[in-house]
């Protein structure tokens, strides 16, 4: 990453503005919905919250340079789900995760996550772009409103820009053209490997 990621990342060091979104959405999911389809291929609303509760642990204990099972683990090596009790675990763990990254610490050194050794601040970027993007995911197959903390937006557009012109990283699928026109959030879906106008199936 360029020094001038380094500085995006330093400068959205709180993550509560976007983790208190992704609350907000995950407890307007019902349970007839679990069942969903969503934007992520081969994933259900039930799987697409499971990753989300996965990665918000494995990122905080990154951040705490905890590292272990959470963090040493690839999110494709299996398919996640969620159990009695999700929703509860999911508001805990996103509060711990935006109270792990206030600490300048977490930002320094080098962690890992997903099972790859990169720097804290690169991982910083990596978890804001996870929950912006899987929050438009669970927005667009549960029909809720979605509207993301701007500076996470910012930084998740940084970053799978970056990606974009670099080596394209397995996780995401091709680049999706948007309109010169599109919003910065539809942006960055396009990015992510996303269609902006996805739906579920009639």
């Amino acid at each position: 990453m360029t020094d001038a990621t380094d500085r995006t990342a330093q400068q959205m060091a709180d993550f509560g503005p976007q983790t208190r979104i992704v609350a907000v959405l995950a407890d307007g999911v019902r349970e007839d919905q679990l069942g969903l389809a969503t934007p992520c291929p081969e994933y259900a609303v039930r799987n697409l919250l499971g990753h989300i509760l996965g990665l918000t642990v494995a990122f905080g204990d990154a951040g705490r340079k905890n590292l272990g099972p959470a963090t040493d683990t690839s999110p494709t090596a299996y398919l996640p789900d969620i159990t009695d009790g999700w929703r509860d675990a999911l508001a805990k763990a996103l509060d711990k995760l935006a109270e792990t990254w206030r600490d300048p610490e977490a930002w320094q050194g080098m962690t890992r996550a997903g099972g790859v050794d990169l720097p804290g601040a690169v991982a910083a970027l990596v978890a804001l772009d996870e929950l912006v993007v899987h929050s438009w995911d669970l927005a667009k197959a549960t029909g809720q409103e979605y509207a993301p903390d701007e500076a996470a937006l910012q930084g998740a557009h940084a970053f799978l820009l970056q990606s974009a012109e670099g080596p394209r990283r397995a996780i995401f699928g091709p680049v999706v053209q948007v309109d010169d026109a599109a919003t910065l959030l539809d942006r960055v879906v396009g990015l992510s490997g996303r269609d902006p106008g996805w739906k579920p199936a009639a």
